[in-house]
Order: C-alpha cells, then structure tokens, then sequence
C-alpha cells in the first residue's frame, strides 16, 4: 500500500513520543487495542529508566487493554495515571500501591470529559485500524471505545495498521460523535440496528505523524470452563426474564439485552440461548463475547449493537471468515453511544451486570475488594443499572471455598445503590427487590441469594438492626469483613465481639 506517510517501525513511532504525554490508545478491552507502539513504548520506558531519566505517560484507551498495552507499559513502571478502567495484574497491584493514579468513571462519560478538557490536553492518539486512505479516512479494527473522540483531539496521530484484520470491516463501525451543550440534540437511535453515522473516521492528514505496519491478533483470551454454579446462575437468570415475559412484564418480543464481560456474562447469554422459551432477541451492548457467536449464527441473536468484538483469535477468525454474514448483524459503535443513558431508557435495556459483594439494604459493590482494594473499575455497568427497564446483577453467593459471603449486612464500598439496582441472582435464586422495603429486601436477598452458611447469621445481625428504616448498626455493619480479615473467614461470627 502507497501512502503519504511515513511508513515507521513500532520503535521509530515510540521514540516520537515524549516523557509526560498523555497518550489516547485504541482499545475497549483488548479488542482493537494498540499492541506494538506500546509494548515498544514500555522499552524505551526501560531504557530510559536504566540511564537515570525518567519516563511515564498518562494513558487514557476505551475500557481494559491487552498485555502489549497495559501489560508491558505497567511492566516498565512508565504510566503516571491510567483511565477508565482496567484489568491487568501488575498495573491493578501499582494503582493499590498508590504508584499509579487511576481515575475510575462511567465509561459513557470519558468521550465528555476528554472534550471538556478535564483530563488536560490529548498529545497523541495511538490506534489500530484495518485500512487508511491518502485523505485520513480509518477504518478501526475490533473496537471503537473512544478512538474517535481521540482521534479528533489529539495534536498528533500514530495508526497501527493491523493485516490481521481485514479492510473488509469497513461498514461494520457506526462513529457518532454527539454535540456538546447548548448544541447537543437528541441521538436518533430508536432500536439496535438503526445506523446514524460515519463508517469511518476521518482526521487531518497534517496530523499523522506516522503509519506503523503490523499482523497481531488481538489479545483477547478464551473463558473459563463452565461450573455448576455459572450453569445455575445463567439458568436462573433464564428462567427469571422468561417468568418475567409470563408475566407481561417483558414484551413478547422480548426487550434487547446489554450484558457484561466475563465467565459468568457468557454462561448468562448461553442459558438464554439454550431456553427456547426466549424469544430470538437483539443486544444493546458495550461488549460481544464468544458465547454470542453462535446465538447470531443460529438466529437466537437476530441482531447486536456494541463497542468492542471480544473474542478469542479462534471465534475472531470465525467471523472475519464470513463477514458477509455477520455485517448484517454486528454494528460497533464509540462507548459514549453503546452506554448512553438516553438510549439505554428509550430502548428499554435488560441490563445484567456482576457483582463483588451485595448488602442487605440492595446496595452492590463491583469494584473494590474488602472495601479498598481495585480490582477492575465501575466500567459501564452503571451506564446501563440507572437507566435499564430491569436491572440485574448476579454474582457466586461465596468466595474463597466458602470462606467470604458475597451478601454481606453493608457493602464495603458502593457502586450502584439501592435505587438502581432491581434484581439480584446468585446460584441460590432469584431476589425481586422491585416495590419492597428496605426489611422486605434484605429478608428476600438472605433467603433467597445467600448461601445457607451464611443465612443464620445474617438473620441475626438483622435482630440486632431492626430499629429505623433501615436494618443498619453502625457497628456491625462491616463485621463480617472484620470477621475475615482477622480469622480468614466470614462464617462463625460472634456479633458480640464486634460491638
């Protein structure tokens, strides 16, 4: 391919990026991350470092990124802060250590507050694409994430033209970018497969500073098998929407569906696909895992908008070897669309979400471990739990063989409060927190989510809490975290230690 611009290795581009740039990567998991500036960007990073200079970056992407990005700059100590969200092991263990700054948000909002300057001006925007044209037409690869909005503000550009992924993904992508207020008009998409934008991206040419060639799957991984406790909570969760659609409080048509990443997301949508008893449903979503696949190719999924294709190199190639197919039925479209509130309360989202812990009073706690600990981030679930038709998070009812209960008398930190939050699932069962009091609630999540291990003793704190309008002492709410952290398990509490 002849293009006007410079043609660089993956070292030559990350020698044009300077210490302290703040850098947009491609990426919305590691679906369409960059992958070779910045694992070349790590090394520079090192040398740097063994020559006494310093080197860090501020890295801003989609969501979660691959090992070549977060892996390797997180490796080489060379990120100064990280938003919006992550994965990575070294980098989750830096950011706990107080070594990186991260700044966790909604990841509808990131698109705004980068355009509202709130994170400082965008030096560089780093991203993969599968074609380029003369004119700065890029046509992304497996995600969209931010890419555009970086794209559009940074001073400078460097594409990671990816063979791996086929031109023939041009029309797959539908880039919208709203106005900023006053000017801001509503977002004309009125069911999954409406389309209201560009296929392409299109940047001042003057702005590229440099085209780095590359053949690299994207970093994506398989899942974990499926267990006996992701089985039921997928068939739970099945059964539930189909009681719900009994009920003619879901349409017979069913209502589309947004669910997010991870084994027990894909054991979710694979329990809906089984249950002839759902309809053939669409999907408003910010990720596409393996598991939709086949529910696409067998017409369970007649269609599915999102953010990011997060899938493994094997499923990925299934698709990229039938494009004709799957471009009738896929469109990928930036974060700030895929999470927006307005669409997800027009369209009537099924949102379904995981949790870490969940208290009595219906409060969830989805990022941080013992109350302090990160481990991920809030990523879009909350985008989707405010504004969702139904609201459901479902999570194991233990952790830890046992030894950590995921009810819990007070979350330990709170993501989604009780006024979000409408159903809950754990192997256990089924908890409709709709239209109930906050005793009300927290009677149907012991019974109903709590593993019977846990359940006497829960029962108990309630006794002691029962006063207000809210079952809470202010003592004991967070017994059973101490409970653990003193005696490695949250079983066999003595309330009156605690007092």
């Amino acid at each position: 391919m002849s293009l006007p611009f410079p043609v660089l290795t993956a070292e030559e581009a990350a020698e044009l990026i300077a210490h302290n740039s703040t850098i947009g990567f491609s990426g919305f998991t590691a679906a369409g991350s960059a992958k070779a500036i910045p694992a070349a960007l790590a090394e520079k990073a090192l040398r740097e470092h063994a020559a006494g200079r310093e080197f860090k970056v501020g890295v801003l992407t989609g969501a979660s990124t691959g090992e070549s990005l977060d892996g390797a700059l997180a490796k080489a100590e060379a990120i100064s802060f990280r938003t919006p969200y992550q994965s990575d092991a070294t980098l989750r263990k830096q950011i706990n250590a107080g070594q990186v700054r991260f700044v966790d948000m909604h990841l509808s909002l990131l698109p705004q507050i980068v355009r509202y300057g709130y994170l400082g001006p965008i030096h560089w925007a780093v991203v993969e694409a599968c074609d380029i044209t003369p004119g700065g037409g890029i046509v992304l690869s497996t995600s969209v994430g931010a890419s555009n909005t970086y794209l559009r503000l940074a001073d400078k550009v460097l594409i990671e033209l990816n063979a791996m992924h086929p031109s023939a993904l041009l029309g797959m992508h539908d880039l919208f970018e709203p106005m900023d207020p006053p000017a801001r008009q509503e977002i004309p998409i009125y069911s999954p497969p409406d389309r209201i934008g560009s296929p392409i991206c299109v940047v001042d040419p003057k702005k590229i500073a440099g085209v780095v060639l590359t053949k690299l799957e994207d970093e994506s991984g398989g899942f974990d098998a499926a267990t006996p406790v992701t089985d039921q909570i997928g068939e739970n969760v099945a059964e539930f929407l189909v009681s719900e659609m009994k009920a003619g409080r879901v349409p017979p048509q069913f209502l589309p569906l947004q669910s997010g990443v991870g084994n027990i997301a894909n054991a979710v949508l694979g329990a809906l696909g089984r249950n002839k008893a759902v309809p053939a449903f669409e999907m408003y979503t910010e990720v596409l895992q393996d598991s939709v696949v086949p529910l696409l190719e067998e017409g369970r999924c007649t269609f599915a908008s999102t953010c990011a294709l997060t899938l493994s190199p094997e499923t990925m190639r299934r698709v990229t070897g039938n494009l004709d197919f799957f471009k009738k039925k896929i469109l990928m479209r930036p974060q700030e669309i895929t999470n927006h509130p307005e669409i997800v309360r027009r369209l009537g989202i099924v949102s379904m979400n995981t949790a870490i812990e969940v208290d009595l009073g219906g409060n969830v706690n989805s990022t941080h471990v013992m109350g302090k600990t990160m481990m991920n981030g809030i990523g879009g679930s909350g985008d989707f739990t405010r504004n969702a038709y139904l609201s459901v998070f479902s999570c194991p009812s233990t952790a830890k063989n046992g030894k950590i209960s995921a009810i819990v008398p007070l979350a330990s930190h709170m993501d989604h409060s009780e006024h979000s939050v409408q159903i809950m699932i754990t192997e256990q069962g089924v908890a409709d927190l709709r239209g109930k009091d906050p005793h009300e609630r927290a009677e149907l999540i012991i019974s109903r989510c709590a593993h019977p291990d846990y359940r006497p003793q829960l029962r108990e704190y309630l006794k002691l809490a029962k006063e207000g309008h809210e079952p809470l002492s202010l003592s004991l709410g967070l017994a059973m975290h101490r409970q653990f952290l003193r005696h490695g398990d949250m079983r066999g509490i003595d309330w009156e230690e605690f007092r």
